[in-house]
Formats: C-alpha cells, structure tokens, sequence
C-alpha cells in the first residue's frame, strides 16, 4: 500500500497542495501523514493552525511513496530547520517521489536531492544566488519539471503540478484533470444521487443526531 506525505512548516501553503491532497484521498482512498520537525501547531499562509499527525522523530521517509512539499511565503524557517533538512537528507538515493511546489525546491536543493537535477520553483531569483547550493544551470523556466524521482512546479500552476504527481502513480484522472466547463453540463449531469447502500448509510449515521 502506498504511503503520502505532506511536510509542514511555518507558513506553508495550503492552496498549493489541495488540489493534490483532496485528489488522493478523496478521489482514490489514500491516507497522508502530515509530518513536521516539532509536535505543535503550524500556521498556514492562509492562517489555518493545524498539528502535524506525526513528527521526523516517529518517521521514516522510506517508507513514503511520495512526499508532498508545500510552498511557503517565508522559506527561512523551514530552510535552516535542521531537523528537517536531516529527514529530507535522509531521502537521497532511494525510490521516494519529491514534489515540490513553489519556494519548496529550495528545502531539497540544500538536502542535495535536487543535485544534478533540472527543476523550477516559483521563489526569487536573488535567493538563489544568495545560496551556493541551489544550481543554478539546472533552473528550468517552466510550470513543472519532472526529472527522475522528483517533481517541482510553480505555485500558480498548481493544478498542473497535481496532475504531474497523479500521473506519476498511474491514477486514472482523464485528459481534463480538474478543469471541467460548467457550461458543457446539462441539468441531469448537475443533479447528484447515492447509491442505494450510501443512501442507508447516511440514514443510519442520521439516527445518531436524534
């Protein structure tokens, strides 16, 4: 069974990834850890506090299939985290899927998981000339860029960057991931039905609000 992770740090981006988390769990049944460097509560860029359910101290990132890095408005925190950069560290050299998305690639270029690997990223450019380990000449000016096991994408492009990690583990998503016209809709198609067993489900649940 397939593993996700989702890192946590102050000021991370929640809009950047839900398209992606809300797509494994809620569209194909899979459970992400959300993982941080402390057991305490972590403010998004959009101010949602929220614990992470497990910490670097309790996890292996071998034994994730992917790990989800979300952007963040403030990278430095994360950045000079030495415990979390010991974990991502950890990483080097094995089969786990980084996806990184906005400043993010920046955490995996000084883990050296970006090292000899084109990649994107939606920081400042100044940031990567202020830190020697980020490479440069391996910059791509693109929305997303897949090179082996890691995935980066800037954070306006988020939808692209879902899709890139979806398609990754062979998920079934279509041609049209998310982007759908409501236009081309007719009313039946618009008009939403349980199955019988999800109707008696949600009859049975109900009665516990009596």
């Amino acid at each position: 069974m397939r593993k996700f992770a989702v890192i946590l740090y102050p000021d991370f981006s929640l809009q950047e990834i839900t398209c992606l988390t809300s797509a494994l769990t809620l569209w194909f049944g899979e459970t992400i850890d959300f993982i941080a460097s402390e057991s305490k509560e972590y403010r998004s860029e959009e101010g949602l506090r929220v614990w992470p359910t497990k910490t670097v101290a309790d996890s292996r990132i071998t034994d994730y299939a992917c790990v989800i890095l979300p952007g963040t408005i403030n990278p430095l925190p994360a950045l000079f985290d030495e415990t979390l950069i010991c974990f991502l560290k950890s990483g080097r050299g094995t089969d786990v899927v980084f996806a990184a998305i906005s400043s993010a690639p920046i955490l995996l270029s000084k883990a050296g998981i970006l090292d000899g690997r084109k990649f994107t990223s939606g920081y400042f450019m100044q940031m990567a000339d202020t830190f020697p380990f980020v490479e440069k000449e391996n910059f791509v000016h693109k929305a997303v860029v897949e090179d082996g096991n890691v995935i980066t994408g800037i954070g306006m492009f988020f939808r692209e960057f879902a899709q890139a990690v979806l398609r990754k583990f062979d998920y079934d998503i279509g041609e049209n991931f998310m982007r759908d016209k409501p236009e081309e809709y007719t009313e039946e198609e618009l008009t939403f039905y349980w199955s019988e067993e999800e109707y008696q489900e949600f009859l049975e649940e109900l009665k516990s609000f009596d």
